[in-house]
This record gives structure tokens, C-alpha cells and sequence, in this order.
């Protein structure tokens, strides 16, 4: 089946998760990140997913400082980035509640400051994190299309939408939404079996599946003499396990990585690349789960 969206989403095996950065002290200078952001190039792995929430913009800010430090990086790096969700600690008014922002003016000015944040000129795709019920679909397309006609955003797209929501702003704006980026693994496969793959494949989003090994949870559930014959089988750990297991999906969705251990980024690179017996596919499925297959 021929993928969807933009040609680096096609290309690339994985995506990089960047909201633990603060958690890895060791990769706080732009000369140590810079040096990891190579490592992770010269692995085949270009594409660095970001958000606005992720350290209240210190995650950002890091990555832009070694982006400055080494400016040849920029031109080899691919991001992408999210706005939308704001945290409890972060809102100023007297209700101090968690809640979402997709107006335009929030939005405008959310994207201006990943841009500064990043130190780049262009964000490759800008996802509306989470959807919004208050969200005036006409007003917020026009601002993505004038980010994407300015040069400020390449690709736009969507993230924990569902269905009828992505819908609902695919019918305002000209521009395709390339991408929901919404929950997938072993531990959490119910969009297999609600319509929502069908649905993805169908409006030709790429799925980016976030928390593709279910929070590293999956090797205690899975029993072990299972994980002892599928990894003699197919010559992966469960980390490449977990990942072939996503990715052999119809549409090939593309795991965004929240480890940014380089082994841990090998083996999932090693899964991206392998393809599981269907037997097996499913036994992952039954033993994760604790029963078979609907």
C-alpha cells in the first residue's frame, strides 16, 4: 500500500521524541546534543518531534542552542512540532485549569515561538496537539495556511484527534493534513478495532504512533518463554519487537520514540526494518492483551 504524507515522513524509519530531554542532564550542552543529534543522523534517523509543553519550552530551547552551535545541523534535521495543550501550572488566570488553545491568535504566535525557540525558519510539519471543543475551525485554517504560504511551516497535521475532528478542520483549510499523531502498541491497540486505522488510511493521514513500547511496560507482559522464541525467531529484542509490530501495519505508521538512549534507538531502528510471521503477530497480540483477537 503507498504511504501518505510528505516525502521525509515516507523515508524516515522512526521519530524521535525529545520530551524527555530535561530528564538527560548528560545532553544539555550544545556540544554533547549536537554531537547526539549526529549520531542519530549518521543512524538514518532525521525526523525530531518536539511540543511546546515538552519542559515548558526548555526541550526547544536546548535543541535549538546546539542547532546555533553547530549550524550545519539545520540543514539536516527535519522537526516537527506541537502547540495547543496548556498544563495546569501554566495557566495565568484564576481558574488554573488544564486546558486547550486552538485560536488562531494562540496558535500564530505558538509556531513564532518554536521558530525562535528551535533557532530555524521552518517547522517541517506543525500539529495541533490536542483537539479543542471550543476550536473555530474556518479562523485557525486560515492562520495554518498562512504559516505554510509564508515558509514558516511545511506540512500541517493533527495530534490524539479523532475521526470526525480531523474531519472537521480538513474541510476548512485547502491544505491536506498529512499526520495524526495519536497512541499505538502492543498495550494499547484498540484503534486496530474501532475503525480508526481504516479511518487514517482512508483520509491518508500517516499514523505516528507516541508511546509505541506502552511507557516500557511490554517485556513484563509478555511471557517469557514467548519473548525467548520470537527473539530467536527474528533476532530482535522486545524493543525491536514492539516496533516491527507497529510498523508492519497497512500504512507502515512510524513510531515516535520517547527513549533517547542510542541503543535503545538501534533496536527500534532494527525493528523498523524487520517483518514479523503473522503467527507471531498475533501471539504478541493475545499475550500483551490476555486474550486473543476480537
Amino acid at each position: 500500500m503507498q504511504t501518505a504524507g510528505p516525502e521525509y515522513l515516507k523515508q524516515t524509519p522512526l521519530v524521535v521524541g525529545l520530551m524527555r530531554l530535561l530528564e538527560h542532564r548528560e545532553l544539555h550542552s550544545p556540544g554533547a546534543l549536537a554531537d547526539w543529534i549526529t549520531q542519530c543522523l549518521d543512524d538514518g534517523l532525521e525526523v525530531f518531534d518536539h511540543a511546546d509543553i515538552y519542559g515548558d519550552g526548555e526541550c526547544e530551547l536546548l535543541f535549538g542552542r546546539a542547532l546555533r552551535a553547530t549550524p550545519h545541523l539545520k540543514h539536516k534535521v527535519k522537526l516537527i512540532s506541537k502547540a495547543g495543550i496548556v498544563l495546569k501550572h501554566q495557566d495565568t488566570s484564576p481558574w488554573r485549569s488544564k486546558h486547550y488553545r486552538a485560536e488562531a491568535g494562540y496558535i500564530s504566535a505558538a509556531i513564532d515561538a518554536s521558530l525562535q525557540r528551535l533557532q530555524v525558519d521552518q517547522l517541517h510539519t506543525f500539529l495541533i496537539h490536542r483537539p479543542d471543543p471550543l476550536l473555530e475551525a474556518p479562523a485557525l485554517a486560515r492562520v495554518l495556511e498562512q504559516a505554510v504560504e509564508s515558509g514558516k511551516v511545511g506540512h500541517i497535521g493533527v495530534s490524539n484527534f479523532l475521526p470526525e475532528q480531523w474531519r472537521w478542520l480538513q474541510q476548512n483549510t485547502h491544505l491536506p493534513l498529512v499526520c495524526n499523531q495519536s497512541e499505538l502498541s502492543l498495550g494499547h491497540p484498540q484503534p486496530l478495532f474501532d475503525g480508526g486505522l481504516e479511518a487514517m488510511l482512508s483520509d491518508r493521514l500517516r499514523w505516528l504512533a507516541w508511546s509505541p513500547l506502552a511507557g516500557g511496560k511490554l517485556p513484563e507482559r509478555i511471557p517469557g518463554q514467548l519473548l525467548t522464541d520470537a527473539q530467536r525467531e527474528t533476532g530482535l529484542c522486545e524493543t525491536g519487537l514492539a516496533i516491527a509490530w507497529i510498523r508492519q501495519l497497512p500504512g507502515a505508521p512510524i513510531p515516535v520514540i520517547g527513549s533517547l538512549r542510542s541503543d535503545r534507538l538501534q533496536a527500534a531502528s532494527r525493528g523498523a526494518q524487520a517483518d514479523l510471521p503473522r503467527g507471531l503477530w498475533y501471539a504478541l497480540l493475545e499475550a500483551v492483551q490476555g486474550n486473543p483477537a476480537p
